[in-house]
């Protein structure tokens, strides 16, 4: 590992990839969309801002965190118990039957608060010990006990279904289908393609799913603010069969907002490359969209992706330890443009000999051996 103008190159030997993660102010660079697919966006003044929360409590309820949700949870019910407890206790004090002993009471043993308490707790839980129990002397009681029937039950729906909605949330399923680390550029049928992987590491897979992409742009206007412009990004086969880990592609052809950036030019720019999977559940049928975003620096020139599926006897093999690992591959150190105008070698000729020539790239010269195969290609930085 080293360190040359605040770069950072890693070297795996084990693969011969070489990872380079961008100069310093590339980390300082905000992100639009974060990696786990959430966004760094603050809204401030909007309309509206608490009442929003409040018309739609249910979502609110459904996006909070599982701690406050366990408090609000707990809060529910002991706060009910308390009112309805005070409510008994005042009947109680109301018709005499706090004083007076012999009294006919509406509540048998409900003599204080802590009694009252107790019955009420007794009453939503449907506990019922058997040592305090309503009596047909006062009506007001009796409503006061069907009330609460009635709320308990639909307490406990709520809450209920609040926790089950959380639990199936689409959030956790888009957890376990995910996007690779970095994407590659290579060559696929003599063009130039953008690619990266995707894949379901669960066993109940996904049969049917929409892939997009888009890239995402922002410039900085002389008053301050930012203007977003969105294109969008033609990728092959936008129907996925997610069976097994597919390579989603997008060719740097004319039209594509790539096609004038080379090797040199990509990490200079500055854009984001923002793709998602929308696809259903097959054990729930609810809607899901799993999302990632690439910055130049994540976009890998000359590498591609490490074969991960094998064929078994009665199985598919699918070796996800291989998921992130890329290799590297002759691609001509060119811009798509400059490709297609000094025309694409024909497979298999020598005329490809100075696409693929020494090339000095981030402070480092890198060295191609012409004596390897098109699969795999060795490359040493000096």
């Amino acid at each position: 590992m080293s360190t040359e103008r605040g770069e950072l190159v890693i070297i795996d030997t084990c693969y011969t990839t070489v990872h380079t993660l961008g100069r310093k102010n590339e980390a300082r660079r905000l992100r639009y969309m974060q990696k786990d697919g959430s966004f760094p966006v603050v809204f401030q003044k909007a309309p509206g801002q608490w009442s929003l929360y409040l018309i739609d409590i249910f979502t609110t309820l459904v996006e909070i965190r599982w701690r406050v949700m366990l408090l609000i949870f707990s809060l529910s019910y002991i706060l009910s118990w308390l009112f309805f407890g005070l409510c008994y206790w005042l009947i109680a004090y109301v018709h005499g039957d706090v004083d007076d002993a012999e009294h006919t009471t509406c509540v048998d043993n409900v003599r204080g608060f802590t009694g009252a308490f107790m019955y009420s707790m007794e009453t939503q839980a449907t506990i019922g010990y058997g040592f305090r129990g309503m009596t047909e002397n006062c009506i007001v009681a009796i409503i006061l006990v069907t009330v609460q029937d009635v709320f308990s039950c639909l307490l406990d729906t709520i809450i209920i279904g609040i926790v089950v909605a959380k639990m199936a949330s689409a959030r956790k399923r888009s957890q376990t289908v995910g996007f690779s680390s970095c994407a590659v550029v290579n060559l696929r049928d003599g063009v130039l393609c953008l690619s990266w992987r995707l894949g379901d590491f669960r066993g109940n897979h996904i049969l049917e799913g929409v892939a997009r992409a888009m890239l995402v742009r922002y410039v900085k206007q002389p008053l301050g603010s930012i203007v977003m412009s969105y294109q969008d990004l033609h990728i092959q086969n936008r129907d996925i069969v997610l069976a097994t880990p597919v390579t989603i592609i997008h060719k740097l052809e004319p039209g594509s907002p790539l096609y004038l950036l080379g090797p040199d030019d990509l990490l200079g720019d500055n854009f984001e490359l923002v793709v998602s999977f929308t696809y259903t559940g097959d054990s729930t049928g609810m809607l899901h969209q799993t999302r990632t975003s690439y910055t130049p620096a994540d976009i890998r020139w000359g590498q591609r992706f490490q074969d991960m599926l094998k064929l078994d006897k009665r199985h598919y093999k699918v070796d996800y330890a291989l998921f992130n690992v890329t290799t590297w591959v002759p691609v001509p150190l060119l811009s798509a443009e400059q490709f297609d105008r000094r025309g694409r070698p024909v497979e298999g000729s020598q005329s490809r000999g100075p696409l693929f020539a020494s090339n000095k790239r981030n402070g480092h010269t890198c060295k191609v051996n012409p004596d390897i195969t098109e699969e795999v290609m060795q490359q040493t930085c000096l």
